[in-house]
């Protein structure tokens, strides 16, 4: 099992965000060639965000939280007090997931846009007469 360092998904998050931040024209070929892009994203990003949850879940079992959450039992802590403490222990690796998972969102709404658009294209070809036999019959007569 590979697991991506915490610090390299930082890195392909952050150059993935600033891709993602990019407004689309509606240009058919743009749309095309992002959608490539956009798709490995998808992939990459649900990847990242397996990592993310794995350096998570590490976090929250670590010997340091597990001697937090017994000495706060002992001391009568509530359950949300102890979840908030441990929670805000593990902020960074649960703000990558958050990023993962929006990264991930992102993508795959952008995905869907470029498809609207290609479809659009296609619809606006068809209307305009190309690849119609009709179009071709009437320039031969």
């Amino acid at each position: 099992m590979i697991i991506t360092p915490k610090d390299r998904i930082t890195a392909e998050l952050t150059e993935m965000d600033k891709f993602l931040n990019i407004t689309m024209s509606e240009s058919a070929e743009e749309a095309v060639q992002r959608g490539n892009d956009l798709a490995v994203y998808v992939a990459r990003t649900g990847k990242l965000l397996a990592d993310a949850k794995y350096w998570l879940d590490e976090a929250m079992k670590s010997e340091v939280l597990n001697t937090l959450r017994d000495t706060a039992k002992e001391a009568k802590a509530t359950a949300t007090a102890v979840n908030a403490l441990v929670g805000s222990l593990c902020k960074e690796e649960r703000y990558l997931v958050n990023w993962c998972e929006r990264n991930n969102r992102t993508a795959t709404h952008q995905l869907s846009w470029c498809v609207t658009i290609i479809s659009k294209a296609k619809e606006e070809m068809k209307m305009a007469g190309f690849g119609n036999n009709n179009t071709r019959r009437n320039f031969n007569e």
